[in-house]
Order: C-alpha cells, then structure tokens, then sequence
C-alpha cells in the first residue's frame, strides 16, 4: 500500500478541539485523513452520502479536547456512544490488525470503552483502568520528559529506540493512570502484566531519564508514571501527552533557547511509525 492510500479516520464530536493539529500530522506525512463525526459513523442525522464505514479506513484516531464536555467522567459519554452503535465494527478493526490511536482525552475514551488496557479481551465490557483526577487538582498544561519503554511490541513507537527521551506536552485534568483496587496484590498483579507484556510505552521522566521522578516530572501522579500503553497486539495505542502538538521542532519548549538542530519534532515519529507499518502491512 502506498502512504497516500492510508485512510485515517479523524473521529470526533461535540467538544472535541485537537483534531485539526492530529489531520495535520498524518496528511504532512502524506496520508489522506478525514475529518468523521461519530453520527456518520453511526449512520444518523447525516445527509445523503455522508455515512461512513468505519472498514473503510486503516487507521482510527481518538483526537483530544474535550468530548461532551467530559461530563460523568472523561471520554465516558463519546464511549458509551461508540460501544452502542459501532462496538462490533471497533472490534472487527482491530482484530484485523487495523491501528487505533488516542491522545489526551482520545486515551480516556480508549480506556472507558475497554479497547486499552485490554486485558483477555479485544474489548472489555467494563472499563478496565481509569484515568483519574490528577494529584494536583489541577488542570496541568505543562511540557513533560516521556521515555519510550517498547522493545518494539507498539506499531506506534516502532521507529523509536527503548530508552529514547521525547519532550511532549501534556494538558489535562484527568491523567492519572489507575487499575483496580481490589486488593494490592492483585493491583500489583496486574501492573506487573502490562510490564511484563511489554505493553508500557512511555513513562514520565525527569530530564536525565529518571522515571521515578515526582511531581512536576509526573504531572497527574500515575503509579510508574505510566504515560501511555498498548494492547496485546501493540496496535491500539494511547497516551496522555499530546505528540501532534510537537510535529516540528520550533513547537518545543527548548526551541527559542537553540534554535538549531532538525526540523522534526519529537512528536512526528509516532506518525511515521504507524504509517510505516500500516502500509507495509496492507
């Protein structure tokens, strides 16, 4: 497949405000993204020849802002919806290999609707995890240190070397990383899978790579400072940082202080990572 074949699916609905910057992304790599409401996906309240079939695109993306107003709970509402009318489609795509990506609140959608973290599953029935208020209290909007955990397990990363340090930016209320709680051990248990899986791709960090570092390294106080994760077959794939925000390298915050070194930024591999594989896969 040609890149210029890929189709992205650039799903979004009331609220949502990063979708502009992620179409950006892909069609500067030379994908063709479309902008998709859920209702055309859903097959609803559309003009004629406006409905869209979601096995029509290869890859699916979860954009970040703020759906239905994050009432409830984040993403919980654009979820709900997408498990009630398309969840059998969601589950098709992935199993046939296809990508799903989500940053910020498209992480939190992926969380309520069960597709991350996944556990025995393709999609779970009942979330799994939570994204939780973060420690703070606060609306974080701040630059944070990520560092890249996959040996290669996560389609998104694959171009990335384990133990690499990005600067991307993070901005949420609502980040914090959290299993269940019905006992340590099992708490434990089920930490030490996702480390174990191979299915942690970024954790936050201080500058010299220090994944234990506190608060403000880990702005809404996740457990291992888990910052993004994957699905057994590394191919859904969600974190809370916002890479499109860094696709070229004067949107860094170091930048004005260098003002030299590569156009690209430290976002823009997240990209090319998924549409390398995806068009040699298909």
């Amino acid at each position: 497949m040609n890149i210029d074949e890929v189709k992205v699916c650039i799903l979004r609905m009331e609220g949502t405000n990063c979708e502009q910057e992620t179409f950006d992304a892909f069609s500067r790599l030379g994908a063709s993204p479309e902008f998709v409401h859920l209702k055309q996906l859903e097959g609803r309240d559309t003009i004629v020849g406006e409905k869209r079939n979601l096995e029509d695109y290869q890859i699916l993306m979860f954009p970040g802002g703020f759906s239905a107003g994050d009432y409830i709970r984040a993403g919980a509402i654009f979820a709900a919806r997408l498990k009630s009318s398309i969840k059998d489609d969601i589950i098709k795509f992935i199993e046939d290999g296809k990508a799903i990506g989500g940053f910020c609140n498209g992480f939190q959608i992926m969380v309520e609707l069960g597709i991350l973290p996944a556990f025995d599953c393709t999609l779970s029935e009942h979330p799994q995890a939570v994204l939780h208020a973060n420690d703070s209290g606060k609306f974080e909007c701040r630059p944070t240190v990520l560092r890249h955990e996959s040996s290669g397990k996560c389609i998104w990363t694959s171009q990335l070397e384990k133990g690499d340090l990005r600067y991307i930016p993070s901005a949420h209320a609502e980040g914090k990383f959290m299993l269940p709680h019905e006992s340590q051990e099992k708490e434990d248990e089920l930490y030490h899978r996702l480390f174990d899986e191979g299915r942690i791709v970024f954790r936050y960090s201080d500058p010299n790579g220090d994944v234990d570092a506190s608060y403000p390294y880990n702005p809404n106080g996740s457990r291992f400072n888990i910052a993004g994760i994957t699905n057994e077959m590394g191919t859904v794939f969600g974190m809370m940082p916002h890479p499109e925000r860094v696709f070229f390298r004067n949107t860094q915050p170091d930048w004005y202080r260098r003002k030299i070194g590569p156009e690209e930024g430290d976002g823009r591999i997240v990209f090319r990572s998924v549409l390398d594989h995806i068009t040699k896969k298909f």
